[in-house]
């Protein structure tokens, strides 16, 4: 499943519609274009809880997917935790995704 998402992943990078890293992440959200965060398996609580309180803030729904740091990077060409993700039908496909992973469906 975890190949789903990452390769979903880098065709939105692909098509300009991620915002890579903690900062862009929550500048994307302050915009009102964040549509979806997402964030690694193995993110730090401190950086996973800023921006779970931005997102928060907002109203906009954070997912922790599967895939650790060093997957993403693999899929999308730079080392990254969070990821916001700026398109709504990006959002929704990841969001079933990641909701089938956590069910253990696909």
């Amino acid at each position: 499943m975890n190949e789903k998402i990452l390769h979903l992943l880098g065709i939105a990078r692909r098509a300009g519609r991620l915002s890579l890293g903690n900062d862009a992440a929550i500048e994307s959200l302050r915009r009102g274009s964040a549509a979806l965060i997402l964030l690694a398996a193995d993110l730090s609580p401190r950086t996973a809880g800023g921006v779970r309180q931005a997102a928060g803030e907002e109203g906009t729904a954070v997912v922790t997917c599967g895939a650790v740091m060093d997957e993403i990077s693999m899929a999308l060409g730079k080392r990254t935790g969070v990821v916001a993700v700026n398109d709504a039908g990006f959002a929704k496909k990841l969001l079933e995704l990641s909701r089938a992973q956590a069910a253990g469906t696909e």
